[in-house]
């Protein structure tokens, strides 16, 4: 054999094993009514961003005792738009009254209000209060008590141009056994705020990924509707979302649980500033890297 030809062979049988390499790693096909699945769980994942969380105009911390606000810069709170002056809010421990402003037109429960005393996001019954097009209630997140306003006419809204997702692979949808807890379990979990909160787990989910044994813990789901977790990997440093992202799961059934990491989601937190997401805690920070799910632009996204 001349030496042009053993130059051509190898590089024959080079070519031929880099594409079987690729035909191994190519993900399998996806099945019709699995994407058609997938497809609408993403466009309500995205109809809700829109809804509940692009809207969002404003994060105000209250102060104790009162607080004025309104969109003169006067105010102790500056709304970005509304009523210059209207109205003020007075914070006693954590609970919160509101009076308006004559000429705020101020609307609760679809009746116009003069005074109130606002219920927050952690009862079954948040009071919602309306000015235009904006949209008010109060929130409590650890020691901190604030106003988030919504502006129904966001630009954010608009120029939303969607979630981009990696390409639907069905090695990334596995089956876990599920570890119930003992109902006394807790974990500590981290927020954008810098917080730390003892949240309650439901168990723990154990599965293996790429030959490897990895667990991922619950984080306030129920194993009867359904569990959820904020988790991290790898990837989060390049293509997904920096503090982790969000999987939500089918209930627990016969001590198993699918984990299905194509509908991993961002946090309200990378599309708006004014959230206080979670973040994964060490418990579920994974070693094995998941390029599936929703990815992030770590250059124009928000943290």
């Amino acid at each position: 054999m001349n030496q042009k030809l053993a130059v051509m062979l190898v590089a024959v049988a080079v070519a031929a094993s880099c594409r079987g390499a690729s035909a191994a790693d190519k993900p399998a096909a996806v099945d019709a009514a699995y994407q058609q699945s997938f497809e609408k769980w993403k466009g309500e994942l995205i109809e809700d961003l829109k809804q509940e969380w692009l809207p969002l105009a404003g994060l105000f911390w209250l102060k104790p005792g009162e607080n004025t606000f309104g969109a003169d810069a006067k105010n102790a709170i500056v709304f970005p738009k509304g009523p210059a002056h209207a109205g003020s809010f007075t914070l006693q421990g954590q609970v919160v009254t509101v009076k308006f402003a004559s000429g705020a037109n101020a609307v609760i429960a679809g009746k116009p209000a003069t005074t109130a005393e606002l219920q927050p996001d952690t009862t079954d019954n948040p009071t919602v209060v309306e000015l235009g097009n904006l949209r008010l209630h109060v929130i409590v997140r650890g020691e901190r008590v604030g106003i988030r306003l919504k502006d129904l006419d966001n630009d954010a809204v608009r120029q939303y141009h969607g979630a981009q997702f990696f390409p639907l692979n069905p090695s990334y949808r596995v089956t876990a056994t599920f570890l119930p807890s003992d109902g006394k379990q807790t974990v500590e979990v981290p927020n954008v705020l810098g917080d730390v909160a003892a949240t309650a787990v439901a168990g723990t989910a154990v599965f293996k990924l790429k030959g490897q044994e990895l667990r991922l813990t619950d984080l306030g789901g129920d194993a009867a509707k359904g569990l959820f977790f904020v988790f991290s990997d790898p990837t989060s440093k390049t293509d997904t979302y920096p503090g982790g992202r969000f999987l939500k799961t089918d209930p627990v059934m016969n001590g198993t649980v699918v984990l299905d990491f194509n509908r991993a989601y961002n946090p309200p937190c990378a599309v708006t500033p004014y959230a206080t997401c979670p973040l994964a805690p060490k418990e579920n920070r994974l070693s094995v890297a998941i390029p599936a799910g929703e990815e992030y632009d770590h250059k124009h996204g928000h943290h």
